[in-house]
């Protein structure tokens, strides 16, 4: 198992790597610069000169090759630069917004399992029936419904009948569990409403193929009971592939709660995303793919631990 972790570390290299370079090339090729829209942003009127000196404070002026050099080499060390744009460290940038898309993926994966889990059992253990029915119809509305969507129509609902409005500020969990609880608990419920969508069905066809092999057979056959069958033989090699799901999905929530945040008045990382693409902030930009990148490999990595926590099959050698 530690040679096989030690392999996989190992492999994480070419990968952020080939990330680095798509992202660090790609960048450049896209219309736009960052010092003049800076500069130039309020229809300022700024010299050639003063324009060419900016560039040469930010190493802008020097080749595509030496860039990508001194940027590689503040990597190795985790030094993701200084936003073009703030001029801030890259990494103090992201992390005073980490706290708040880190804690909605938390909570939306917590949600998402717990209605997932019973959902898609009960849908297949009653297939064919009202109750299975119910269950798809559940489902299918969490995967048509776009998430802006049933976040402003909760929105609307919360006004409506409470008068509440999300807070302008973000409330940290250690300093008011309650009030950030009460903030954070609405947005994951939104996105984890249809992520608890595609976790039902796929526990479900898992289930109902699990259900038809012939170790579940010989276990009714010794006389085992349905609820040991189901929640013991079953279920435990039907959530196999919902592991995956679940770690990928959480993987995707860090970068993908843009429009989410936008509803909620949450300033996360989606947010900031966005605007370091609507500034071209390279360094920014560059920072927090680089960090997504590390999150999808960090978390396959721990997908494929957990298989071999739950499946004693499953042996990596």
């Amino acid at each position: 198992m530690i040679r096989y972790i030690f392999n996989r570390v190992l492999m994480m290299v070419p990968t952020l790597i080939g990330v680095a370079l798509i992202t660090f090339f790609i960048l450049r090729i896209v219309p736009g610069d960052i010092v003049e829209v800076k500069m130039r942003a309020d229809g300022a009127a700024v010299s050639v000169e003063a324009i060419e000196a900016e560039r040469k404070r930010l190493g802008l002026d020097q080749p595509l090759g030496v860039q990508f050099v001194d940027w590689m080499k503040g990597l190795v060390t985790l030094d993701l630069g200084q936003s073009m744009w703030t001029g801030r460290p890259v990494s103090e940038e992201i992390a005073a917004r980490f706290e708040l898309t880190f804690e909605i993926a938390i909570l939306a994966t917590i949600f998402a399992v717990l209605m997932a889990v019973p959902l898609g059992t009960v849908s297949a253990l009653w297939r064919g029936t009202w109750i299975d029915y119910a269950v798809r119809l559940i489902t299918m509305g969490g995967l048509a419904l776009p998430t802006f969507w049933v976040g402003l129509l909760l929105l609307m609902f919360l006004l409506w009948n409470f008068n509440w409005l999300p807070p302008i500020t973000f409330t940290p969990f250690y300093r008011d569990p309650w009030a950030n609880i009460s903030q954070l608990i609405w947005p994951a419920m939104v996105v984890g409403y249809r992520f608890a969508s595609v976790l039902a069905r796929l526990i479900r066809s898992s289930l109902l193929e699990i259900l038809s092999e012939d170790f579940i057979r010989t276990a009714r056959a010794k006389g085992a009971s349905e609820r040991k069958v189901v929640w013991v033989h079953a279920l435990g090699n039907a959530l196999l592939p919902a592991i995956t799901v679940i770690g990928l999905e959480f993987a995707f929530l860090i970068g993908g709660l843009v429009v989410t945040e936008q509803v909620f008045n949450l300033n996360g990382i989606g947010k900031l995303f966005i605007q370091s693409i609507k500034f071209n902030d390279y360094t920014m930009i560059q920072g927090m793919v680089m960090m997504f990148a590390a999150i999808y490999v960090i978390a396959n990595l721990v997908v494929d631990l957990l298989y071999a926590a739950i499946d004693p099959r499953v042996r990596y050698r």
